[in-house]
Formats: C-alpha cells, sequence, structure tokens
C-alpha cells in the first residue's frame, strides 16, 4: 500500500520540526510539505495533494478553522486534523463543522498522533466522546436563522456577533483569534452574503431578520 502523504501546519517552528521529526520516523507516513500559516497550507494542499493536513489552529495571516473551510470546499478528499493546545469547544467545532475528520491536543504521544493519522486516513473520525456531546449539544442550542437564510457560516457568525456589538476590527481578531487580514476577509464575505455595503447596514439586516445579539 501507498504511503500516507501529511502536510504539517504550524506557525511554531520548533513544534513543526518537531512533528516533521517525530513523524518522519514512522515507515508508512511520508511528510511532503510544511506550512506556518493557513494560507501556505492551502497553498501546500493544491501544490503536494496530500492524504491529510495537520493543521494547527491559532496561526497568523489565516488560521487553521478557516484553512480547513477552503481546504475542504476546494479539496474535499483531503482530510484534516486540528491539532490544538486549547480545549476551547467552538474553534474545534467549527473546524469540525467545516468537515474536518477529528482533534488532537498537542501534548499528545509521538505514538497515538501517527496512529489517529491512520484511523483518520482509513476513513475513521477523531472525536472524544465529551467533544460530541458538546457537539450535539450546541446544535441543539443554537438557533441561528440567518445562517440557513444567508449561507453563513459558524465562524463568520461569531464575527457577525462581534460586530453587532460594536467592536473594531482589531478587538475582533483578538477576541476570535485571528489575524486582522482573516477579520477583514470574513466581513467582505458576510457583506457579500448578506447583500449590503457596511457595517449599519449588515447590523440592520440581521436584526430585522431576528438574529439579535446573544
Amino acid at each position: 500500500m501507498a504511503n500516507i502523504k501529511v502536510l504539517l501546519a504550524d506557525d511554531q517552528e520548533l513544534i513543526l520540526e518537531s512533528l516533521h521529526i517525530v513523524l518522519s520516523m514512522e515507515e508508512d507516513l511520508d511528510i511532503v510539505g510544511l506550512a506556518k500559516n493557513g494560507e501556505e497550507a492551502i497553498i501546500g494542499c493544491e501544490q503536494f495533494q496530500p492524504d491529510l493536513v495537520l493543521m494547527d489552529i491559532n496561526m497568523p495571516v489565516m488560521d487553521g478553522v478557516a484553512a480547513t473551510a477552503v481546504i475542504k470546499e476546494r479539496m474535499p478528499a483531503i482530510k484534516v486534523i486540528m491539532l490544538t493546545s486549547y480545549k476551547e469547544v467552538e474553534y474545534v467545532l467549527t473546524a469540525l463543522n467545516h468537515g474536518a475528520e477529528g482533534y488532537l491536543l498537542k501534548a499528545i504521544h509521538p505514538k497515538d498522533l501517527a496512529a489517529g493519522i491512520r484511523v483518520v486516513h482509513a476513513g475513521g473520525t477523531l472525536i472524544t466522546q465529551e467533544m460530541a456531546s458538546k457537539m450535539i449539544k450546541s446544535m441543539h442550542g443554537a438557533p441561528a436563522p440567518i445562517s440557513n437564510e444567508y449561507g453563513l457560516s459558524t465562524r463568520e457568525i461569531e464575527v457577525l456577533h462581534k460586530l453587532a456589538s460594536g467592536l473594531r476590527n482589531q478587538d475582533i481578531a483578538e477576541a476570535l483569534f485571528l489575524s486582522e487580514g482573516t477579520v477583514k476577509n470574513y466581513i467582505s464575505t458576510i457583506y457579500s452574503k448578506l447583500n449590503v455595503k457596511g457595517r449599519q447596514e449588515a447590523i440592520r439586516k440581521v436584526r430585522d431578520s431576528g438574529f439579535t445579539d446573544h
């Protein structure tokens, strides 16, 4: 059987190199590319066509959640495992919502990481029971009519809530662990989907739709 082609994405060089060294020791894994942000991960996927991406969540330029959304839209066959040092549920939930196959904490033992890659490559998912129950609760407990009406993603709704609260782009970026450039990209997509030209018009439109801020 052919080896599993893996692309690694992490903005911390030490982690990136450690992952590269550790996973290269596994006979059935080939590390085909390294990326330091979400944009590089997308380019790497287009260039190397890996079977699987190990994707950090918090990265500059474009975070791992946004990059996962793009990769899954353009190259749905590529599987994505989120690598995170946090336990923030919403980031993992959003990534899973965009089609990621699971997540692993960075503190995982290298052998377990390699085993996780094989599980996902074989068609499995990596979601803990705790996360699965949070996903179910979030699906049942988060009415978001605008999401269906305008096709906004979970992340776009988060940005929209912050906009409606009057936060500036820089504040939104800090609150959601994104770069300011990524926030601007989200906002322009939101305006396009809502068919509005600016912040006030967007806020008015969502309030008229009954989509009020929490």
